[in-house]
């Protein structure tokens, strides 16, 4: 599954490439390769910022705020940011795809995001090696409107209306203060040796609409609001490698709409949680947390999973691994524990249920497992 996956996309991302003739390796090296139409730098200084290589005329600034406006250049564009704002932020319109490389950049917006990307095709984000780069929002955002007169969106500290791929070997670290701390309207991968580390006291650590795809790197998120989410996808997470740790703190929050409490979850999906390979530890504290929770099904054949959530049942019940379609595991090793409730809910049964019922269809295990301890409180699986 995981080689189908990662040809698919690299499959994808060729064909991107060829249809709108853009060099792929200028987005996804540390040097600008030579055949690049347009490299600019922005060096970020305090209010102001010092610009290089736009020929063309596409960046404008006001102090430390950048705006580039490539939305009718057609040749490929790489942005290289560096240096220190605490008032700055980097704006782009574009209909291309295109790459930022992050070498070495301190950027805090006090009242929005610190990158907006409004191109809804890729954005190859790029963490130059030996680089510590640190984005930073305000705890309130100013709207903003486009050439159109419409109000664009502005919904986490690194936001992307288009697909983001997140790659690198440096170190890139988000918190978000006022909405979630990196937000995409399409789907995020996280690759190569990115150490990401992700803070968020209101929002979701991370939010994507279309998906999240963790193949490799190092990941930190932290997330201490009332219901947030470490990770938080309208449609699937598969993680095919790397080394992946969350942790939420939050307590329930209820939900008119709903007429029920919404709990924090380290990860949240709509679509199937899958995990081939790697190692993903999750911690859930808050009152009726929840390590994952999907809305079909988790299945899990290979790496290493831990969920451990030791919070109240109060208003929740804390679950650590919540699917309401199933709980499959085939391969690696697989821990769920809880303090209360149950450590893994399939969605069998209901209130009228018997326990040893519920515990017969808690979990589907396949294969030949080489320990297999299945409890309310504790579920440990390992081949």
């Amino acid at each position: 599954m995981k080689k189908i996956i990662l040809c698919v996309m690299a499959v994808v991302m060729m064909v991107a490439c060829q249809s709108d003739d853009t060099d792929f390796s200028a987005y996804t090296e540390e040097k600008p390769a030579q055949s690049t139409d347009c490299t600019i730098y922005i060096a970020y200084n305090g209010n102001s910022v010092t610009v290089t290589g736009d020929d063309k005329g596409l960046v404008t600034a006001n102090g430390a705020h950048v705006t580039v406006n490539a939305t009718n250049h057609a040749d490929s564009l790489l942005l290289v940011l560096s240096g220190n704002s605490d008032n700055g932020s980097l704006l782009v319109y574009r209909q291309k795809k295109f790459g930022i490389q992050l070498n070495g950049v301190t950027l805090n917006n006090t009242t929005g995001p610190a990158i907006n990307n409004q191109c809804k095709k890729t954005l190859y984000l790029y963490a130059n090696s030996g680089t510590a780069n640190t984005l930073t929002d305000g705890t309130s955002y100013t709207d903003i409107t486009n050439a159109g007169g419409q109000t664009i969106s502005q919904k986490g500290t690194l936001f992307s209306e288009g697909q983001m791929l997140l790659m690198g070997s440096g170190t890139l670290n988000v918190t978000g203060n006022c909405r979630h701390a990196i937000a995409c309207d399409d789907y995020i991968t996280i690759d190569d040796n990115l150490t990401l580390n992700v803070k968020s006291s209101t929002g979701s650590g991370i939010k994507v609409n279309d998906g999240l795809w963790i193949n490799n790197g190092n990941i930190d998120i932290e997330v201490t609001a009332d219901a947030a989410r470490g990770i938080k996808s309208d449609s699937v997470v598969v993680i095919n490698g790397g080394n992946t740790t969350i942790t939420t703190s939050g307590d329930c929050v209820y939900d008119k709409e709903e007429d029920d409490f919404s709990s924090a979850a380290c990860i949240k999906c709509d679509r199937d949680f899958t995990m081939t390979n790697g190692t993903l530890t999750m911690t859930s504290s808050g009152d009726g947390g929840k390590g994952i929770n999907s809305e079909t099904k988790v299945v899990f054949s290979g790496g290493t999973l831990t969920a451990i959530t030791t919070g109240d049942n109060e208003d929740g019940k804390p679950k650590a691994i919540k699917a309401m379609t199933g709980i499959f595991v085939s391969g690696g090793s697989f821990s769920a524990k809880v303090s209360k409730s149950w450590a893994c809910d399939s969605g069998y049964g209901d209130d009228t249920t018997s326990d040893a019922e519920r515990l017969d269809h808690c979990v589907t295990v396949e294969g030949n497992p080489k320990e297999s301890s299945i409890a309310k409180k504790s579920v440990v699986v390992n081949y």
